[in-house]
């Protein structure tokens, strides 16, 4: 990985090493808990213990995940953190992404990105991201992607927003009823079974799910209980699974008990997983039967929520506002569109600017409502002008065309062709991200 500032290159070193879980090889596994501890620094979370070390790296290894730090060269101040502990960090692992229609993208998902306060404005995260991008692109991948903690970051660097959620709180008193009747069975199970099963039903919802990225270790993890913030097992986790008609298993959801002492009585969702729109709601008939609480909270809620048209009182559902999810990042115009299916024909000249000039040109994109053929424009007048990351907001119809264009972020160069863009990159149904990283 190159330097992350010239200028200052001399000041810092980087090092990239794979996640490393046997405590038998010792300078890589101290290496990895001291990466590990930096990233809980930089996201003010407290420093963890041997036993959340050893969870952790685990399921970084079984993702493999690539791990980058940033260090000081040369001695420390006394008293301080030492050499050892990165200044910044910053980690990817390759996960499928669906792209509508049942179509994945091998992608480079970016995460644990932080920078200790006292390095910034170093040019060290522009170095890490760009050295990242350029060397994703270089081993042909045409995406990558990442969940922002700060939304005013990554813009700059071709990101742009490409699904959403919100958190809800649902009031499962005398006023929670759904319209139909249920379509399968609802069981409670020990949620150990996670382990296992968890993995298996969000392999479907994965086809099934535009914007939806392959899951890391972690999650099935978190389902079953096996691991809670502080690295120990969480015994408040719960969970109960959906069979159809036919008695498949098609879905999940855990959840805990926010304690006795938690005004009104509520249950915190801590991962609802459903493959079929039964499941889905027959979970929340579940939900909304438990004994003695008042309250069910969300905090990844899809944004066109079902729920909403299947409950009697709509109101019953409390939301937060809605915020930016999954950010993706094009690296490869011609292969990313030409991996997409087209939601009707047509024909669009695009002209796609790139701050890190990684895929910057014109691209002739031609549709049979299926299909693509997408090739370089070669002097052909463009239609619609666009930063990269404008096209990686309009890739999975997140969000219309024809509002980036009201508001000024692309520029319609022929009447009409903002609309033609939206009926081309439609999905399914509506795009959705339950997987954080």
């Amino acid at each position: 990985m190159a330097e992350p500032n010239e200028p200052t290159s001399q000041k810092y070193s980087v090092q990239r090493f794979p996640a490393v879980a046997d405590k038998n090889d010792s300078a890589g596994y101290n290496r990895c808990a001291n990466w590990v501890q930096a990233v809980s620094h930089g996201f003010h979370q407290q420093r963890r213990d041997d036993e959340y070390l050893a969870k952790t790296l685990a399921a970084y290894q079984a993702d493999g995940r690539e791990l980058t730090g940033v260090y000081t060269n040369g001695p420390v101040p006394e008293h301080s953190l030492g050499a050892d502990v990165p200044v910044a960090t910053y980690a990817t692992m390759r996960k499928a992404l669906n792209i509508g229609f049942g179509r994945q993208l091998e992608s480079n998902l970016v995460t644990a990105v932080t920078v200790r306060g006292t390095h910034r404005r170093q040019g060290i995260l522009r170095g890490m991201i760009t050295a990242d991008l350029e060397s994703a692109k270089d081993d042909g991948l045409a995406m990558a992607a990442l969940t922002a903690s700060e939304g005013s970051i990554y813009g700059r660097f071709g990101f742009g927003v490409a699904t959403f959620e919100r958190s809800i709180k649902v009031d499962t008193g005398p006023r929670f009823r759904m319209k139909g009747q249920p379509e399968g069975t609802v069981e409670v199970a020990d949620p150990s079974v996670l382990m296992d099963l968890a993995p298996q039903v969000f392999e479907r919802v994965q086809r099934l799910s535009p914007g939806s990225a392959d899951r890391q270790e972690y999650y099935r993890l978190l389902a079953a209980g096996s691991i809670g913030q502080d690295g120990k097992p969480d015994t408040s986790v719960r969970c109960a699974l959906h069979y159809d008609l036919s008695g498949a298993l098609d879905g999940y959801v855990s959840y805990r008990f926010k304690g006795w002492d938690h005004k009104p009585y509520t249950m915190e969702i801590v991962d609802l997983v459903a493959a079929t729109n039964a499941a889905y709601l027959d979970l929340w008939r579940f939900l909304g039967s438990i004994d003695l609480i008042e309250d069910v909270t969300w905090a990844e809620a899809p944004v066109d929520d079902p729920l909403a048209w299947a409950l009697e009182d709509p109101r019953c559902i409390e939301a937060s506002e809605i915020r930016d999810m999954l950010w993706l990042r094009i690296l490869d115009v011609q292969a990313a569109l030409q991996a997409r299916h087209y939601a009707s024909a047509g024909r669009l000249v695009l002209e796609v600017r790139d701050p890190l000039t990684l895929a910057a040109g014109t691209w002739v994109l031609e549709s049979d409502g299926g299909t693509a053929v997408v090739s370089e424009a070669a002097g052909q007048s463009a239609d619609l002008s666009m930063d990269v990351s404008d096209l990686a907001s309009i890739y999975l119809g997140a969000v219309s065309p024809v509002t980036l264009t009201a508001a000024g972020r692309i520029q319609e160069k022929s009447a009409g062709a903002a609309f033609l863009a939206g009926q081309l990159f439609a999905v399914e149904r509506p795009a959705h991200c339950l997987t954080h990283f």
